[in-house]
């Protein structure tokens, strides 16, 4: 199976297991990551960001797919809180987004009314 084949799929494995588990799990305080597996070619992980509570600063040095599970629009802000980039999801779909540039750290903000969540699946 090729490399692209077998991330189709895991996007695909995974989209189905987070609709299921994302409703029948309960709400924890605050935004967060929840992993969800890890391997030579790829890590994935669950991500909840509440209204106005950014995930903490970090960095990708890799390229990832995105699969919102919820509508929302986020703000990718620097440590001063200003917005690098702005992304408008729709749930159910998948995006791609490239590595981010080399030093470059950010935070997740969600300014609206709503948790924004989504999947991530980081290749290695």
């Amino acid at each position: 199976m090729s490399q692209r084949h077998a991330i189709i799929w895991i996007v695909t494995a995974l989209v189905s297991t987070a609709t299921v588990t994302a409703a029948f799990q309960a709400t924890a305080a605050g935004s967060r990551r929840e992993p969800q597996f890890a391997n030579a070619q790829a890590q994935s992980w669950k991500s909840t960001i509440l209204p106005n509570q950014p995930l903490s600063l970090h960095r990708h040095d890799h390229g990832r797919a995105i699969i919102a599970l919820t509508d929302g629009t986020l703000d990718i802000v620097n440590g001063k809180g200003e917005t690098l980039k702005q992304y408008t999801w729709q749930a159910g779909k998948a995006y791609w987004l490239d590595a981010d540039p080399p030093g470059q750290m950010h935070a997740d903000l969600n300014r609206g009314s709503k948790a924004i969540e989504v999947i991530v699946v980081e290749l290695q």
